[in-house]
């Protein structure tokens, strides 16, 4: 059962005196905030309301109305300081992670180490120090796509298991399309610095001369890549990329197929049929593409060939492209995946589900 918060009764003086600081312009603004706590506290208000109608934590409203209810208005100053540095125990560290639950002051879009110390009226330091012990670093910040599947743990399983334990006698392939590549002029070059150096440099300004759909199938055992480009991106045209990759395989092996959900990798029935149930194909769980290995190559492609690359018209960039292709299987050489188990992230609301 919560204990009772601590009543609070004010005097006519005490009432006017905490009034003048609220009103006041020239008063500290964390003694301002005090202030208004103990006006909230002692209209009967409990201690969540006032933390949610003030921005700020149970915690703090609690202190404040216990150091008021034994000091009155001299409660509300800071306790006088010897020499030695403030201790920072476990009480500081749940009000800072209470405190980041909270949205940030004046229209800021996250918390930062000295808009936390002027909130909790303690030093920079002493706010960085105490988070990174907890490994919180509020700089850093990542996007990802969250995989909702609820088969996530079996189809993630069926795909690793491809690569790890492919079945006997049957091929491995890794298949998706690389969209809209662009063929972008630019100029390029080398600058040198106010230090001397001297490094490549990229004009900011590019001129645009089309797009090219890139298809690629990976042989999962090899590390061989078989690719077609395309004006579009149809499942006629993911069909027909598909036969002209199993032209060239085996026909005495069954063949597995591990694609992504993309809508033109589906209802493609008929053409499956074609091949008497020996291709099969296997998808991965939603917004979990990255478990596909063709994924890994294209990253390799755009690094190398793609980025920040001149092409004057799509043939060029489609020449550089097919270039690159018959160089990677001259030393093709297969992933080794590492990682035989995964599990799907999943987003924390508040930094006290991660830390406690």
């Amino acid at each position: 059962m919560p204990r009772k918060a601590i009543e609070i009764t004010l005097t006519q003086d005490q009432k006017e005196h905490l009034e003048k600081i609220v009103r006041s312009h020239s008063a500290e603004r964390r003694l301002v905030e005090r202030a208004e706590i103990i006006l909230s506290c002692a209209s009967g208000k409990q201690n969540q309301e006032i933390a949610l109608e003030h921005g700020t934590s149970e915690m703090r409203v609690g202190k404040w109305r216990k150091r008021f209810a034994q000091y009155g208005i001299a409660g509300l100053e800071d306790e006088q300081r010897s020499g030695k540095p403030k201790h920072y125990g476990e009480d500081f560290r749940d009000e800072l992670l209470a405190t980041l639950k909270l949205k940030p002051p004046g229209g800021l879009s996250r918390w930062d180490c000295p808009t936390l110390a002027e909130r909790l009226g303690a030093s920079t330091h002493a706010v960085w120090r105490t988070l990174k012990k907890d490994g919180i670093y509020l700089h850093r910040a990542r996007s990802w796509c969250v995989s909702t599947d609820p088969q996530f743990a079996e189809k993630s399983a069926a795909i690793i298991g491809l690569y790890l334990n492919p079945p006997l006698n049957a091929l491995v392939l890794s298949v998706d399309e690389k969209p809209s590549i662009q063929a972008l002029e630019r100029e390029a070059g080398y600058i040198e610095t106010r230090d001397k150096k001297m490094i490549r440099a990229y004009k900011s300004t590019y001129k645009r001369h089309g797009t090219l759909n890139l298809f690629a199938a990976l042989n999962v055992a090899t590390g061989h890549i078989k690719a077609q480009t395309t004006q579009t991106k149809t499942r006629e045209d993911f069909q027909s990329f598909m036969s002209s990759v199993m032209q060239d395989l085996p026909e005495n092996k069954e063949v597995h197929v591990i694609l992504d959900n993309y809508c033109t990798h589906k209802k493609n029935d008929a053409w499956l049929d074609k091949y008497g149930g020996r291709v099969h194909f296997h998808f991965t769980p939603t917004s979990a593409s990255w478990l596909n290995q063709i994924e890994i190559w294209f990253g390799i492609l755009s690094r190398k060939t793609l980025k920040n690359a001149s092409f004057k018209d799509v043939a060029e960039l489609r020449n550089a492209t097919e270039a690159f292709i018959e160089r990677h299987n001259q030393n093709a050489q297969p992933f080794k995946w590492r990682c035989p188990e995964v599990k799907g992230s999943q987003i924390k609301n508040t930094l006290s589900n991660l830390c406690n």
